[in-house]
């Protein structure tokens, strides 16, 4: 889960809203460490993405209700934890070049073609299983969590941040417009450009610009996307069709040299 004898750090953060009498952070994000702790991501993951979203996968284990795969040991698993209810309530997957090479590949090498990235020197990060459980949703959760990434990045000294993210569902005409207005006013740019394996691409410039209504289509973009465009976020060539997850996904890359500073505030939430 992480380098043998790296220096595991807990980041704590109050939250007005939810303070206790006693002034005891609301909040505190970690790198799991434990076997335990890794059982409480993967229990929220399946919360989340099994019962939520109807997903699915070999290595799912539906007796003991956790979401987990063959990439698990090799990624570094972020917390959110509720320090009242000593809950783990958010999760990200974070793997780096060196943990992918340990893997043998990155995890959404599957459904994308890498090779632009993984030609460059720059230090890349791929992010995944992102997700809040729904009680923590709509508030500063995310923030925290994103908090707790920012400082991940820069003490690994992240260039690029890249990582598969879904729509609910399979039906490509239910996301058409969205898809869409992804293409036409996101695309990257040609050097962080990953492109849908070509086995399983789905394109995604399925209508003109000017046959979309730009909000309904903005509307349907799920928010944890819409939050990645507003840092300055694009998306790569083509979508995957995830039928074991029902979902389809986009490969969501942010440039940390392409963000400008107001962007990098939103990004890193809350001071800790």
């Amino acid at each position: 889960m992480g380098a043998a004898g790296e220096n595991r750090k807990t980041w704590h953060y109050l939250d007005p809203m939810r303070m206790t009498q006693t002034s005891k952070p609301a909040f505190s994000v970690k790198l799991a460490e434990t076997q335990t702790e890794l059982w409480a991501a993967q229990r929220l993951r399946y919360t989340v993405f099994v019962e939520e979203l109807g997903g699915g996968g070999a290595l799912v284990d539906h007796d003991s209700r956790l979401e987990q795969d063959r990439f698990d040991p090799f990624f570094d698993h972020l917390l959110l934890i509720d320090e009242v209810k000593q809950d783990v309530v958010g999760v990200y997957r974070l793997m780096r070049r060196d943990q992918a090479e340990a893997a043998g590949q990155f995890y959404s090498a599957d459904e994308y073609d890498l090779s632009v990235l993984l030609r460059s020197d720059r230090n890349l990060l791929e992010l995944g299983r992102s997700c809040l459980h729904r009680e923590y949703r709509g508030g500063m959760a995310m923030f925290h969590l994103w908090s707790g990434l920012a400082r991940y990045i820069k003490e690994h000294r992240i260039d690029v941040l890249f990582g598969v993210a879904s729509f609910h569902g399979t039906e490509i005409a239910a996301l058409t417009e969205a898809l869409s207005l992804l293409h036409h006013r996101h695309l990257a740019p040609a050097d962080l450009r990953v492109q849908a394996q070509a086995a399983s691409f789905q394109p995604m410039d399925l209508l003109a610009m000017e046959q979309l209504d730009i909000r309904r289509a903005m509307l349907s973009v799920p928010a944890l996307i819409k939050a990645y465009l507003r840092l300055g976020g694009f998306v790569g060539d083509g979508a995957f069709i995830d039928h074991d997850f029902n979902t389809t996904d986009v490969c969501l890359i942010l440039d940390t040299a392409r963000m400008n500073d107001r962007q990098a505030r939103i990004y890193q939430g809350p001071a800790g």
